[in-house]
């Protein structure tokens, strides 16, 4: 399987360069950064979250989890949860679970980037598939995504 169409279609008709990094097929974040000898804080991790009653994309990089907490305060609602995944099919219909791009305009959802992204040059991404990935500059992402740049990432080590 190729990169999500949506995707291709998007980045082709902006001229962004992108490369695209096939790798062995791998559904973890950290998996990736291994195959593609990548430092986890370069890979970008897509997680779906509801806000009250509409989803929102949050991307941070694979080495941190999203704290839901500073969530609540980013979003001033106590109604803040992780999408499940049969909410996550229906929303990227042309993307393998769990694979999808950090392009939350393509599906109609506002996109949410933790601050310690935007300290890279490059970021790295699923790209729809569990074995594509691509490579860009971050701010030709930022520029395409239009994120807002907020602070919500938890260390793993962090307890609740």
């Amino acid at each position: 399987m190729s990169i999500s169409r949506t995707l291709n279609s998007f980045l082709d008709r902006e001229r962004v360069h992108y490369d695209v990094l096939p790798h062995p097929e791998a559904f973890r974040a950290a998996e990736i950064a291994h195959t593609l000898h990548t430092p986890q804080k370069e890979i970008a991790k897509v997680v779906i979250v509801k806000v009250e009653n509409r989803f929102v994309m949050t991307v941070l990089p694979a080495s941190w989890n999203v704290d839901l907490r500073r969530l609540r305060t980013v979003f001033a609602t106590n109604q803040v949860r992780l999408a499940t995944e049969d909410e996550i099919t229906s929303l990227f219909p042309d993307c393998e679970l769990g694979a999808m791009p950090p392009f939350g305009n393509l599906y109609g959802l506002p996109v949410f980037v933790d601050h310690s992204l935007t300290e890279d040059e490059e970021i790295v991404f699923q790209a729809g598939t569990h074995s594509d990935a691509i490579r860009m500059r971050y701010w030709d992402f930022a520029s395409l995504a239009f994120p807002v740049v907020e602070e919500f990432h938890r260390s793993p080590s962090e307890a609740w």
